[in-house]
């Protein structure tokens, strides 16, 4: 392959070149994700540690999912009426506050469940009322022919931590016990804070409304009105509920492949396909009809879920789970670039929090689907349908807006 060749697919740098205000945001979130993802793996353990109850390991997503649907759609609310930067430093702050405490209650050795549920709780709350910021901060340091390429950068980091933190919390807490591996959490959280507060301000428009109620119901509101968001809002809904049978892993690994060590590489595949298409995105910042590839990358997640059913091999099951977390992130990065492109900077805040909820909880609600149907009928009964219902459905919104069909994101700049 010719250098042109590799610089036409290689994720483009050009917003963390040209724009010191990304660079920082992204580095500072690229070490934040890693660590918060190691958050993430620590609670549970801890907990199972603490009690040997997987119910109350089960009962740790209950205290994650309460704040990650509310407090992120408030905290969308607040980043549209509030500087963005200052919400992301005390975001920061409140998650570095409840790590602190998570390290010296560990060190004590006095650590409870009930502590450490309601630290986690602290945790994931500061998580979710930065969200909305996050998610609307890169449109406020960019220029908007940039955007497609800052959202692969986005997710290059996302997927990056994704398969990182997990890991690297995993032998840290073999190796250097709970409480120490929590420091090197709190550290990256530090970091992190440090190159949140060297961004620029980013204070909401003058024209901005006051943070009431009515302020985070119009968020809702103008996503009722906004039938192109909303289409693929909804398409990426029923591709999470139908099509999201990760719960399903371990009793694949047991007995279909045969193998229960490889629950981990089934878990992790499709964060590597999501990463590799972000490494090689730069194709992204060229492509007009934006909702056409949304539509058809999750068609292309239906199509692999569905296959993942059928093989019985182990190898070409990880290689199609790599292939639909690849046509995942194909979709998210349009989907991110249309939300900020369409949506007024005013509402930008709004939205995002309203979309990380709605990711942040319908893969639960997949995993449950998927669990459900396969103990009524069968595991590749659970799949298989889960996939094909993921393809129609799609299919169905995208006739019923054509609207995502027909956007072209060249007429809209």
């Amino acid at each position: 392959m010719t250098a042109g060749a590799i610089r036409r697919v290689a994720v483009d740098v050009g917003p963390l070149r040209e724009s010191p205000g990304f660079r920082r945001l992204w580095i500072g979130q690229s070490i934040a994700y890693v660590a918060w993802r190691m958050m993430l793996v620590l609670v549970p353990v801890q907990v199972y540690r603490l009690t040997g109850s997987t119910l109350d390991v089960g009962l740790v997503a209950l205290v994650q999912f309460v704040p990650l649907v509310f407090f992120t759609v408030i905290g969308g609310a607040l980043a549209d009426t509030r500087d963005r930067r200052i919400l992301l430093v005390g975001s920061t702050i409140g998650i570095a506050v409840a790590l602190a405490a998570l390290v010296a209650v560990s060190a004590s050795g006095h650590a409870t469940v009930t502590l450490v549920f309601v630290l986690g709780f602290v945790a994931w709350s500061s998580f979710s009322l930065g969200a909305g910021a996050i998610r609307s901060l890169t449109a406020r340091l960019v220029p908007l022919e940039q955007l497609p390429a800052a959202a692969a950068l986005n997710g290059l980091y996302n997927n990056f931590g994704l398969v990182l933190g997990p890991a690297v919390a995993g032998v840290l807490i073999t190796s250097i016990g709970f409480a120490a591996t929590y420091g090197v959490s709190l550290g990256g959280i530090l970091v992190s804070l440090v190159a949140a507060y060297r961004l620029p301000p980013v204070p909401p428009q003058d024209d901005a409304p006051r943070m009431t109620v009515s302020t985070v119901a119009d968020g809702f509101r103008y996503l009722r009105m906004q039938h192109l968001v909303l289409s693929f809002f909804i398409i990426d809904t029923l591709a999470m509920v139908l099509g999201m049978p990760s719960s399903l892993f371990p009793a694949l690994a047991q007995h279909v492949f045969r193998d229960p060590a490889s629950v981990g590489y089934l878990f992790a595949a499709p964060a590597v396909g999501a990463f590799l298409v972000s490494l090689l995105s730069g194709w992204a910042m060229r492509l007009r009809r934006q909702g056409r590839a949304i539509v058809l990358a999750v068609c292309g997640w239906g199509a692999t879920i569905t296959l993942v059913g059928l093989t019985h091999a182990l190898w070409l099951a990880l290689l199609l789970l790599a292939v639909a977390g690849a046509a995942d992130q194909v979709s998210a990065i349009f989907r991110s670039t249309i939300v900020l492109t369409v949506t007024p900077d005013h509402m930008r805040g709004r939205l995002g929090g309203i979309e990380f909820a709605q990711i942040a909880s319908t893969p639960s609600l997949g995993n449950l689907e998927a669990g459900v149907v396969a103990q009524l009928t069968s595991l590749r009964f659970s799949i298989v349908s889960g996939g094909i219902g993921c393809i129609v459905g799609t299919l169905a919104v995208a006739a019923m807006f054509p609207v995502l069909f027909r956007y072209d994101a060249s007429a809209r700049a």
